[in-house]
């Protein structure tokens, strides 16, 4: 049953996803936002919704670690699985210009939830903290488009076209927004039963069901999303997707879960994965604010080789306790 729960959970997130998000790209080209803050904001928040669901409900039934887990692992499967999938679909071609100040701020967000946890739980003056530096990403990327005169009329309403089927009515997209929402909140819920099942099971960590099946679960959007783009030769839609979800993983989504319940972080989280992700974000680096021009099957092979490792070594149970 747990195994059906887990399963259904997930087509529900999925689905729900979707819907959602092209609900938010017709709201967003209906305000004539440019490619890349709608990569940054409206399509990472669509994307990144599952992870807020899960998580939130995660911790409002007593499952801090799941929720924890799926945040810290979703970052991870971003960088290391979803950029490399997109890598081997088409060379990414890396826009340094318009991706250097991002990279910045995912890796200053990075490095303060580091911090934050690294003293122990999440609570209500550190979730401020974090929301604190998420509403100014926020703001500072709509001023910072907001400002350039060079954005053309077709750059500000083609993202709408990476997502097949997004509605262009007020009527549509509030029904899009209502039918995915709903779908998100029964998905998560099968979902965190059924990952807080498996592990009892099977007597494993619940933060270790978050950064694997969980996490992979709800990266699937980032996935079909950062595919599509990448695919298109959208590059700014797709690493301003990834940029932008991790950052509403990790700062946007702990901050406001964290605010309404404080959350506790498990010792293997602190010891171990925290510094996988860290890793991989230092490794992204190179291509947002160094010299690097083109994210090629090279290099996209390489960081797919990590991930699978990094699922290797905590299928194998290294690090594996609560």
């Amino acid at each position: 049953m747990i195994y059906f729960m887990l399963i259904g959970g997930l087509l529900l997130l999925l689905i729900g996803a979707e819907i959602m998000l092209k609900g938010a790209i017709g709201l967003a080209d209906k305000f004539n936002l440019s490619k890349l803050v709608i990569g940054l904001t409206v399509v990472a928040f669509g994307t990144s919704a599952p992870e807020f669901v899960v998580s939130l409900n995660a911790v409002l039934s007593g499952s801090p670690g799941l929720a924890i887990g799926n945040l810290i692992g979703s970052n991870i499967a971003n960088i290391l699985l979803v950029l490399a999938i997109a890598g081997l679909i088409t060379p990414v071609i890396i826009q340094p210009r318009s991706l250097k100040e991002d990279g910045y701020l995912l890796l200053g967000g990075t490095v303060l939830f580091s911090v934050i946890i690294f003293f122990g739980d999440i609570t209500g003056f550190t979730a401020l903290i974090l929301i604190s530096y998420f509403v100014f990403f926020i703001s500072y990327s709509f001023f910072r488009e907001k400002g350039r005169v060079n954005t053309t009329k077709q750059q500000l309403n083609s993202a709408a076209d990476e997502i097949d089927g997004a509605p262009n009515s007020l009527v549509k997209i509030i029904l899009y927004l209502i039918i995915g929402f709903t779908g998100l909140i029964f998905g998560s819920d099968l979902l965190v039963t059924g990952g807080v099942g498996v592990a009892r099971v099977f007597g494993i960590s619940e933060a270790v069901i978050g950064l694997t099946i969980v996490a992979f679960g709800t990266s699937l959007p980032e996935l079909a999303a950062t595919a599509v783009a990448a695919y298109r030769k959208h590059s700014d839609v797709a690493l301003g997707n990834l940029v932008g979800s991790n950052i509403f993983n990790i700062i946007g989504i702990v901050g406001v879960v964290s605010l309404i319940s404080p959350m506790e972080v498990p010792e293997r989280i602190i010891e171990i994965d925290l510094w996988v992700m860290l890793a991989a974000t230092l490794i992204l680096m190179p291509f947002m604010i160094g010299n690097k021009k083109v994210f090629g099957r090279t290099g996209a092979s390489l960081f797919l080789l990590f991930y699978i490792s990094y699922i290797g070594a905590v299928g194998y149970g290294i690090g594996n306790f609560n």
